[in-house]
């Protein structure tokens, strides 16, 4: 595909799911909300799009209660899938998984350690980060772990690095509720990041999507694949719906990010043109192509052609 454009094709592309919240059975979760059929059109619409990751990172809240058999139909779902996409499969804990049944089942590893591990993206390292509280739901980091992160990050990345945690270190002015279970003693995670190769800071918890900066870092916070909170709800404290599912695409440039939100479920095209188009656009010269696209009275920018092309 020929470059368009002022920028050159990403140099890594990472899909960011979040918070799928499956249940042993394949139950719905709160009697209502099919996560698993959630889970399985994100994938679907995943490998059916461009986007070709190299890498799936679940930033956390894997299995809504922890239950063994959560853990065994999310490997089913995804690693078949992601071994399609040729994608490593990224897991991060979240505050509604447990230690011990997460280790053992997703990484066949017998431990109630803090999950963290480092990935080698093709040059681009990936830092799976647990910053869970065993019985909670609030985040913490030891001081064990920041010292561990800290001897990582001594050594930079060819490309950089992205930390993938599950509570994000940001204000959720929205959702003042979430302020209880935020991660807690931010200003230490801070000390060691800053000055550091880390790029990019990917983060769930909140079921809603919003981006963000800590440490002087963008901060990206993906949606949930399960359900998602309506920050326009009336008299509520909190308003799950089952509605506005999404996963983030994230492309990794030589200086900057691009995160993309790519919302689950099906729809109804109402403008369009077929992939084939790309032969014609590829024939023209820049010029042609200004004239054709870009001005307003060119036949492609006719209401008519772009809804029937």
């Amino acid at each position: 595909m020929i470059q368009l454009g002022q920028y050159p094709a990403p140099s890594h592309t990472i899909a960011h799911f979040s918070d799928t919240h499956l249940l042993a059975g394949g139950r719905p979760l709160y009697g209502k909300v099919n996560t698993i059929d959630h889970l399985a059109q994100a994938l679907a619409q995943l490998e059916r799009s461009i986007a070709k990751p190299e890498a799936i990172v679940f930033t956390g809240d894997l299995a809504d209660l922890g239950e063994p058999d959560a853990y065994l139909r999310l490997r089913e779902l995804v690693e078949p899938a992601a071994a399609r996409m040729n994608a490593q499969v990224i897991w991060v804990m979240g505050n509604h998984d447990e230690r011990g049944d997460y280790s053992r089942l997703l990484f066949d590893q017998e431990s109630d350690a803090p999950q963290d591990r480092v990935y080698d993206i093709n040059g681009l390292r990936i830092i799976s980060f647990d910053t869970t509280v065993p019985g909670y739901h609030h985040g913490e980091v030891t001081d064990d772990q920041l010292d561990w992160l800290a001897d990582v990050l001594s050594s930079p990345a060819p490309h950089g690095t992205l930390l993938a945690v599950h509570h994000p270190p940001i204000p959720t002015p929205l959702l003042e509720a979430m302020g209880m279970l935020e991660l807690f003693d931010q200003h230490k995670l801070a000390a060691v990041l800053e000055g550091s190769d880390v790029r990019g800071i990917l983060a769930g918890h909140l079921h809603y999507s919003t981006h963000s900066t800590f440490a002087g870092i963008p901060v990206s916070v993906a949606s949930a694949t399960c359900y998602t909170l309506d920050l326009s709800a009336e008299d509520r404290l909190l308003s799950g719906v089952d509605f506005g599912q999404s996963v983030n695409i994230v492309h990794v440039y030589e200086k900057q990010l691009v995160h993309s939100i790519v919302p689950i479920g099906a729809t109804t095209e109402v403008s369009g043109f077929p992939a084939g188009a790309w032969a014609q656009i590829e024939a023209m010269t820049p010029e042609e192509r200004i004239e054709t696209f870009s001005k307003k009275s060119s036949t492609f920018n006719s209401a008519e052609v772009s809804s029937n092309g």
